[in-house]
């Protein structure tokens, strides 16, 4: 009976001997970068490490486990290696050992994150949501869940983003950072920095002013976006009731009033008859003058008003709203199109009421047709004007070189038509013409 346990005991030290020797193997193959071997070769000594008593074996065990199923895109497995690496008692590891095991965690994020960077480049979002879903889990960090959302978002699955949104609004999540800055001295010019570079700066002699800001919240894009998925899946009280929530927390916020303003305009495009649609526009109108009477001097709040009455016919608003767009934000491109829009419009009435009096001799009647002709002149002299100074401040704009040659005829300015499509040749070929 002594002799069996003696053999027993000689039999468990030479196994452990040998897995031993296989992990010096495998750590050799890792090392080398053959994690596809290196797995392999953990695969066949699987069940023996991990019932193993030998702590130091199981924690190389794992370790090797883990690096190589990084790797070769085993992402998940690579952190339920790291998880059980991490359970093992390191009271017998050096220093250096633990910060091996630190830095492994690191590169398992960066790993995982740089894969979903490049599905999202690749278009793969799903692939890319559930890598980025997996980090946060791993690592707890708030910006990968942010990130995952907006990759559920594209992937059009609309029960996840919301899902992850609302847990980004649950763990309060702003996405605030500091930021920055230092003024050169040489040129005066305030330039943002890094937090390093700041600390270096703020007490040099080449510097001054130094400043640290913050980016704006996300908090009003999440709510908006639990909002609008809501309105897409059709869950118009759940959307209401997500901004109404969001607008008493922060009743003065602008950017919430136009997500509030956004969600109303959803509404109005998708309603399903005319009586909301038509009660959808009224709030939409509301809260746009809202947020124009909490910040008037943005032309994209002027814009969006005169967008809305476009819609409700009221051309005589929309053209002043478009106007006032254009004084408080000059390079207000979709202003300067709607203006052109409601003339050409115009145009086209005014060409009725000219034919109605073709075959008439009337003295008034001619009269008459004169006015009018001189009237779409006048009409062609603004939109060439608007036609140019889009072209200020977008020199490529198709729809401006388009319009504008058509003008430029019509007020039989030859020579500078000559020149606008010199120019659209110039920027797009013989493609010109179809623009």
């Amino acid at each position: 009976m002594k002799k069996l346990s003696i053999l027993m005991i000689l039999m468990i030290c030479y196994s452990s001997f040998s897995q031993k020797k296989e992990l010096r193997q495998i750590t050799k193959l890792v090392n080398e970068n053959f994690y596809e071997e290196a797995l392999s070769s953990l695969n066949e000594i699987k069940n023996l490490v991990e019932v193993s008593d030998d702590e130091r074996l199981k924690a190389t065990y794992f370790y090797n486990r883990a690096i190589s199923e990084r790797e070769t895109g085993e992402f998940l497995n690579s952190i339920n290696s790291y998880k059980s690496l991490i359970n093992i008692d390191d009271s017998k590891y050096s220093t250096t050992i633990k910060l091996e095991i630190e830095n492994l965690k690191i590169l398992i994020e960066n790993a995982i994150v740089n894969s979903a960077v490049n599905d999202n480049k690749e278009n793969k979002y799903d692939s890319s949501m559930k890598k980025l879903y997996m980090a946060y889990e791993f690592n707890g960090n708030d910006e990968y869940l942010y990130y995952a959302a907006g990759s559920a978002v594209n992937s059009k699955n609309y029960d996840n983003a919301i899902k992850y949104y609302l847990e980004l609004k649950d763990n309060g999540y702003t996405g605030i950072v500091d930021e920055y800055f230092v003024t050169n001295n040489a040129s005066g010019v305030e330039e943002k920095v890094t937090e390093t570079e700041y600390n270096l700066f703020k007490d040099s002699k080449e510097y001054s002013n130094p400043r640290i800001g913050e980016t704006e919240s996300r908090y009003p894009e999440i709510i908006k976006n639990i909002a609008l998925l809501y309105v897409v899946q059709k869950k118009i009280d759940l959307a209401i009731s997500a901004i109404d929530e969001a607008r008493k927390i922060q009743p003065d916020d602008v950017n919430l009033i136009l997500n509030e303003a956004d969600i109303y305009l959803n509404l109005t495009q998708n309603a399903e008859d005319d009586d909301s649609r038509a009660r959808y526009e009224l709030r939409f109108k509301e809260l746009m003058e809202l947020a124009v009477s909490k910040d008037p001097e943005n032309g994209v709040l002027y814009f969006n008003l005169g967008f809305v009455s476009l819609q409700n016919n009221d051309t005589e608003s929309a053209s002043k709203y478009f106007y006032t767009s254009i004084e408080k934000k000059p390079d207000h491109i979709d202003s300067y199109l709607g203006l052109i829009q409601i003339r050409l419009d115009e145009q086209d009435v005014i060409n009725e009421k000219i034919s109605d009096l073709v075959m008439s001799n009337k003295r008034s009647d001619n009269e008459l047709r004169e006015k009018l002709e001189n009237q779409k002149l006048n009409l062609y002299k603004e939109c060439a004007s608007l036609c140019e100074n889009i072209l200020q401040y977008d020199p490529e704009n198709r729809s401006a070189l388009k319009y504008l040659s058509q003008f430029y005829y019509f007020l039989d300015r030859l020579d500078d038509r000559k020149i606008n499509e010199t120019n659209c040749m110039a920027i797009y070929g013989s493609k010109c013409s179809e623009i």
